[in-house]
């Protein structure tokens, strides 16, 4: 039976030793895997590229072909400053918890290994170092940290309290982002693609008519609004709503409800039918601006 190697003297040469591939399998091959990882996760290691795998459903979603070809053409002249860090999953094969960013800059530059912070992390863990140091780092948009919240939340049966105490934020921050799930897909690109803020998107979020939040959507493009002024339009739509009941939709059985509201989101304008005993009726679209006509005109050319 090979002898377990002195794990303390191999890596403790140096906090800062960098050990070579051949070494960190070495130490593993050798001794218990988790303590043997608990040992190097203080060390840089220089892994192989090949033996590394980008993590499933990282937090971040889009990453700049421009941006990457740049940082390729860094990493060429100062190499890898800060180290990637990856969790061990078997023999020769590991994970990357955060710098997927680095990791496809490095083989764009040509490098054959890269530096890294060895981890142990199951699934949930893993998830949460990624958002959370992706988020320290600002490297990620309201609607990825939104979606990384409500995965973390839905595979892990987790409280939006228990959520926060996991990703160490307040809970009424993590409810705040969880909201932004709600919003149409259109508004969500807009808040990807910085044509709107997270302050608009939250103020977005409290609207439950998708026709309205649709329109709002298109005066804020157009009209540059504040965050305060889509409020208080937001807050006199309400108010509007509330002193003026609209009897139709309370007579309007559950399968037509549904049709009224495929028009309002189709169109992105308030739509309202209306159906007699017979079966006859009308399907009437309203709309404030020009802007909004034109619109409702192109979602019927397209």
């Amino acid at each position: 039976m090979a002898k377990k190697m002195d794990m303390k003297a191999m890596v403790g040469k140096g906090l800062g030793a960098i050990l070579a591939n051949q070494q960190v399998d070495e130490i593993i091959a050798q001794n218990d895997p988790r303590d043997a990882v608990r040992e190097l996760a203080s060390n840089v290691a220089m892994l192989s590229l090949d033996v590394i795998e980008p993590m499933q459903r990282q937090p971040r979603e889009h990453f700049d072909d421009v941006a990457l070809e740049e940082l390729a053409e860094s990493i060429k002249v100062h190499g890898i400053i800060q180290p990637i860090t990856v969790r061990r999953i078997h023999a020769k094969s590991y994970q990357i918890i955060s710098g997927e960013r680095r990791f496809r800059a490095s083989k764009l530059a040509g490098l054959a290994e890269v530096p890294v912070y060895i981890r142990l992390a199951d699934d949930q863990q893993m998830m949460e170092m990624a958002l959370i140091e992706n988020i320290q780092r600002e490297d990620l948009n309201p609607i990825e940290i939104a979606n990384t919240y409500g995965r973390l939340k839905e595979e892990f049966h987790l409280s939006d309290e228990k959520l926060a105490d996991r990703v160490g934020k307040q809970r009424s921050t993590v409810t705040n982002y969880l909201r932004l799930l709600k919003l149409h897909d259109d508004i969500k690109a807009a808040v990807k693609n910085q044509q709107i803020s997270m302050g608009h998107a939250r103020a977005l979020a409290g609207v439950s008519d998708r026709a309205f939040q649709l329109s709002l959507l298109n005066q804020i493009r157009t009209e540059e609004l504040s965050v305060r002024a889509v409020e208080q339009l937001i807050a006199g739509y309400q108010a509007d709503r509330s002193t003026k009941k609209v009897k139709q939709d309370s007579r309007l059985p559950e399968d037509l409800r549904l049709i009224q509201d495929q028009f309002s989101s189709f169109f992105g304008a308030k739509a309202i039918l209306k159906r007699d005993a017979k079966g006859s009726g009308q399907i009437t679209l309203k709309f404030n601006t020009d802007g909004e006509l034109n619109r409702m005109l192109d979602a019927i050319e397209k």
